[in-house]
């Protein structure tokens, strides 16, 4: 491993809610989707790629819970009818002094999926509660 990785576990989500700390955030891709193509007169039987749109994966956040914390439920249940509350959000990558590396962020999120902890009568792990976001964007900084 290079002497300048960086580890993943100090990083932190401000994401609209009181608590930035969180177990585990996946989802941060961005993927180009190929478009074939090709020319009606072409005698070759085969397309040639081109980039499309850009896709973005689902954010998913997961966290211990806490007492008197009900916000990933509270944020999914701003939704009516054809709307629901957006958000952007930071996600920053943390150095062993807790300055940021990697900035992610993301515009216009909003949840998707809330799924509560798997409660299990003979095991001592930690109760978690996940978000699935959507969103309509992702960049990438170095402060």
């Amino acid at each position: 491993m290079s002497e300048n990785a960086i580890n993943r576990y100090n990083f932190t989500a401000d994401w609209g809610g009181s608590r930035i700390g969180f177990t585990e955030i996946s989802g941060l891709d961005i993927e180009i989707e190929a478009v074939i193509t090709r020319d009606g007169s072409s005698p070759v039987d085969s397309g040639r790629k081109i980039p499309g749109i850009r896709k973005f994966s689902n954010i998913i956040l997961k966290r211990g819970i806490a007492k008197n914390d009900n916000d990933f439920f509270n944020w999914i249940n701003t939704k009516s009818i054809g709307n629901i509350e957006r958000r952007n959000i930071t996600i920053k990558l943390l150095n062993e002094d807790h300055e940021p590396i990697f900035i992610w962020m993301v515009k216009n999120a909003f949840p998707v999926k809330y799924s509560g902890p798997i409660l299990i009568s003979n095991d001592s792990e930690i109760a978690l509660e996940t978000l699935e976001l959507t969103h309509e964007g992702l960049t990438v900084t170095t402060p």
